[in-house]
């Protein structure tokens, strides 16, 4: 087993509107010696914007905004700008975050070159329903039936004409281009998948369309272990290695005391990030610690970005959808107890 050690709350609400009622799942990029925090910020009324913070060196908190530096412009995004995470490709800095309007949950991209002022391109994921969803992926005839248990997610609303989007978060860039390609990971439950194209102009509802024809050679990981039996996510910008793409991601377990996320690891090929190599039979690290199992929503540990210093990979995550803490795991360890874990007929 790694070991894993749990640092502590790094953040926790103010008496700030924009996050009075809890701040989680942060974005996390290290420049120099600087570690940039973009976290979910709640005020009270569950509405999100994304606040900043900096860290010197991992965990020592010099720097902290008192106003939120993303927050809801667009329709799609009304309610809420949440759950951020952030890349540097070439020259410019890739954020994306889910767009929420009260209804539907999409994920959406801002860029920056500066980690200062953000433009935002809008919703990059399927601008598609459920229902057609549903109607593309079945044309493939290939796709996990656990695909489609949703529908009662979609249409359990009074207003049966209450127009549904298909839900498609946790947009994680690779954090450079691979075979000339922008490639991210996205999430439709309940597995990962993954898009690569030339450049974002490329996203159109045909591409789109395309795309779900072949939906089944797209998924990069399904859920098979019981600790992510209900459904998993992209949690952390994969982490590059010689060895492959270490993913952080999380994992969903329904238990009598309600859903269970714990953070997970995975191994995806370097050069052909759809192809998983090998994943942690069991959780990275879970709930344990009374700040982890109560809050807004118990029993949540939510990874959402990294920052590596020296041989120690340092792991953010929101706890119970309250505070934001920090874990620490030997990247070396990490490579090598996934190595072990790769099928003997791959490696």
């Amino acid at each position: 087993m790694i070991e894993v050690k749990k640092l502590g709350v790094l953040l926790s609400q103010t008496e700030n509107e924009f996050e009075n009622d809890g701040v989680l799942n942060p974005a996390v990029i290290r420049e120099g010696d600087s570690v940039h925090m973009f976290y979910r910020a709640v005020k009270k009324g569950n509405f999100s914007s994304i606040g900043y913070c900096r860290f010197d060196g991992p965990t020592s908190l010099v720097e902290r905004s008192d106003h939120p530096v993303l927050f809801p412009e667009m329709d799609f995004e009304s309610q809420g700008v949440e759950d951020a995470r952030i890349v540097k490709i070439d020259d410019l800095y890739y954020l994306t975050y889910t767009g929420y309007d009260g209804t539907n949950a999409r994920g959406a991209l801002a860029v920056s070159k500066d980690l200062k002022t953000f433009t935002k391109i809008g919703s990059i994921v399927p601008p598609i329903t459920y229902a057609e969803f549903v109607y593309l992926a079945e044309s493939a005839k290939v796709v996990n039936e656990n695909y489609y248990r949703n529908y009662k997610f979609y249409y359990q609303e009074a207003d049966p004409e209450k127009k549904i989007m298909l839900w498609d978060k946790n947009v994680i860039f690779f954090p450079r281009r691979i075979n000339g390609n922008l490639v991210f990971l996205h999430r439709i439950r309940p597995g990962i998948q993954i898009v690569s194209v030339k450049n974002i102009e490329e996203l159109t509802k045909e591409f789109w369309g395309n795309y779900f024809l072949k939906f089944h050679k797209k998924i990069v990981m399904d859920p098979i272990f019981n600790h992510e039996s209900s459904y998993m996510g992209g949690g952390c910008p994969p982490i590059e290695t010689e060895h492959g793409w270490i993913l952080i991601y999380h994992g969903v377990q329904e238990a009598k005391k309600g859903l269970i996320y714990s953070a997970c690891a995975a191994l995806l090929d370097l050069k052909d990030p759809s192809k998983e190599l090998a994943r942690l039979p069991y959780p990275l690290f879970k709930p344990e610690i009374d700040w982890e199992l109560h809050g807004e929503v118990n029993n949540v540990v939510f990874p959402t970005g990294t920052s590596l210093f020296g041989d120690t990979l340092f792991i953010y995550y929101g706890a119970a959808d309250s505070r934001i803490a920090c874990a620490s795991v030997r990247l070396s360890e990490l490579l090598t107890e996934l190595i072990t874990n790769i099928p003997k007929n791959e490696s």
